[in-house]
């Protein structure tokens, strides 16, 4: 069972058949939950305008390859924030997490279509802008968690390496597989609406993250849980995308995935929270040698924000095993736990 349907992990996958919240955990007393700016952990930010509808990208890192990050449902680009820091202590490389579609402090004029035909589009209209001036083609590993795994692949394999100015050299999958996506999401909806549709404060917000279990690392919750809720008119904080609405989407994004994946040309690799089952054709493409499955045990499905050191180790180990970038400065990587 994987990690979507264990545990109320994701704003976009909840466990099968939920009805209620977990029991909240109980928090350490003197807790800090104060927001953390973006500006501790990206070097910059940019917006990107596609056709008038713009698009926030955090930054990180001027030399090496690129790891373009793209984040689940409900998510920011902020979900990587913790992540880019340790990635970028361990190997040579950039790093790029863009806000997508109706998420974070992006805006589009049709919030709504959150459909993969139009992500794609979003995000090669990115990654045309931000490198299409490079006299050499930009290596560039595509990195996507949850729903933005799903457009990771889906975009690897339909356009990407198309866009004049970028090299697609690698492609890493984040806690997402077909069979696992597709029966969660018969809870997703039951899920989505017993979340609190507000909050009194960001800190109220960052709060409810960590005692839900939604995300176990309060580093990475007070910088990546503000971008995901908005202050109204009526001065509460409520969610910045109202999930339920993109339900039309929901099978789009996951449907065909496993073989979708298998078919992108670049070196793959999948990353799991703790244990998953694949489905027979992930089970013979990983034993034909297809791609690397990396297994992360006791870490939610946000695995990023979770654990962003060991998910370093393992982006690191993958760029500099396929000869991507050089490990910096000798470092030794942490030894991954059983």
């Amino acid at each position: 069972m994987s990690a979507l349907q264990r545990d109320l992990m994701s704003k976009g996958l909840p466990p099968k058949g939920i009805t209620s919240h977990m029991p909240e955990k109980k928090l350490p007393l003197g807790k800090s939950f104060a927001p953390l700016p973006w500006d501790e952990f990206f070097d910059s930010k940019t917006a990107v305008n596609i056709d008038g509808d713009q698009f926030n990208v955090y930054l990180k890192g001027s030399s090496g390859p690129v790891f373009f990050f793209l984040h689940g449902g409900g998510y920011s680009g902020l979900t990587w924030a913790c992540l880019t820091s340790e990635l970028n202590a361990r190997c040579e490389c950039r790093c790029v997490a863009p806000d997508l579609r109706c998420h974070g402090l992006s805006a589009c004029a049709n919030e709504d279509d959150l459909s993969t035909e139009q992500q794609i589009r979003d995000i090669g209209g990115i990654m045309r802008l931000l490198f299409h001036d490079n006299d050499n083609p930009v290596p560039v590993i595509v990195v996507g968690h949850s729903m933005g795994g799903a457009l990771a692949a889906h975009a690897v394999h339909r356009d990407l390496e198309q866009i004049n100015g970028v090299r697609i050299v690698g492609l890493v999958v984040i806690d997402v597989v077909e069979g696992s996506a597709m029966d969660a999401l018969c809870g997703m909806t039951t899920y989505l609406r017993s979340r609190p549709a507000h909050f009194a404060s960001e800190e109220e917000a960052i709060k409810w993250c960590l005692s839900s279990g939604t995300v176990r690392n309060s580093k990475a919750a007070r910088v990546s849980m503000p971008t995901q809720v908005r202050k109204r008119d009526d001065g509460q904080y409520h969610w910045r995308i109202n999930l339920l609405r993109s339900e039309p989407h929901w099978i789009g994004w996951f449907k065909g995935l496993s073989s979708t994946f298998l078919s992108c040309a670049p070196p793959k690799m999948l990353v799991l929270a703790g244990t998953d089952r694949l489905d027979k054709e992930l089970m013979i493409g990983q034993m034909q040698g297809k791609f690397q499955t990396t297994l992360l045990p006791r870490v939610g499905h946000a695995v990023q924000e979770d654990s962003p050191d060991r998910l370093a180790d393992e982006l690191a180990r993958f760029a500099v095993r396929y000869r991507l970038t050089v490990a910096k400065g000798g470092i030794q990587f942490n030894s991954p736990m059983c």
